[in-house]
């Protein structure tokens, strides 16, 4: 059984995002949660919170065992970009794009 957790709108780019998923993809929970904690990356703590999420769902809803989770997937796709703009000289103007992007998680029990 597979369950899942989706954040959205995290305000942090899906490159700077994917750094800090590609490095907890496959590891049990407890493992990923430690590793992500001592991560000095700012956007360290939203994935804890995705993570930590999709386990209380395995928990509550399936009665799984938090011990025995694993993650399987974990992904942070792009989301909706703000587009704002700069004044510059002589009247024209530049573009600032703001991104953001959605991560999902989904975890399942290990088979020991």
């Amino acid at each position: 059984m597979e369950v899942r957790a989706v954040s959205k709108n995290t305000g942090i780019t899906a490159r700077k995002m994917r750094l800090l998923v590609d490095m907890v993809r496959g590891k049990k929970v407890d493992e990923a949660l430690t590793a992500l904690k001592f991560t000095p990356s700012p956007s360290a703590k939203i994935v804890a919170k995705v993570i930590k999420s999709a386990a209380a769902n395995a928990e509550s809803v399936f009665q799984m065992s938090p011990e025995d989770l694993k993650i399987t997937r974990i992904y942070a796709d792009e989301a909706r970009t703000m587009k704002r703009f700069r004044a510059r000289s002589r009247g024209r103007a530049s573009h600032i794009l703001k991104r953001s992007s959605h991560i999902t998680v989904i975890v399942s029990e290990q088979v020991s």
